[in-house]
């Protein structure tokens, strides 16, 4: 069984190949969209996009599914995007990385607990996921 990327609301697969691909849509200029094709391997951070769009540093970015139409953008961890993951030996979990060009991290969670984090920029997220659930409300 191999590893398979879901959207976190249809379930519908988002993984073609070798790439997850996503709908993107520029936060501060709706007009400009499309799609994004993700390595499915967690820290790698490359991307392929249609050459008329690109993913521009420092830009936030609204992610969505394309099957469902669904944002995947957290709502309770600002700047960051949610999908499920379900591994090779069906265990399921939630997959974090930025909305932001240009930054990189990962989150892989499985119950809370963080199975694994990629990325030079996770230092800024940290603080989302190694808070005590409890202090969680204060963020």
């Amino acid at each position: 069984m191999a590893v398979n990327y879901l959207c976190k609301v249809c379930r519908g697969h988002l993984n073609v190949k070798n790439s997850i691909i996503l709908s993107a849509t520029n936060l501060g200029d709706r007009r400009e969209k499309g799609l994004v094709l993700l390595n499915p391997k967690i820290g790698n951070y490359t991307k392929t996009t249609h050459p008329t769009f690109s993913i521009k540093e420092g830009v936030e970015y609204i992610y969505t599914c394309p099957i469902c139409g669904a944002q995947l953008n957290s709502m309770k961890y600002l700047h960051m995007v949610r999908i499920l993951m379900i591994d090779e030996t069906g265990r399921e979990f939630n997959i974090y990385f930025s909305g932001i060009g240009g930054e990189k991290c990962t989150y892989k969670i499985r119950e809370n607990i963080i199975e694994e984090k990629s990325g030079p920029d996770v230092r800024i997220y940290d603080k989302y996921f190694e808070v005590p659930e409890e202090d969680r409300k204060y963020l």
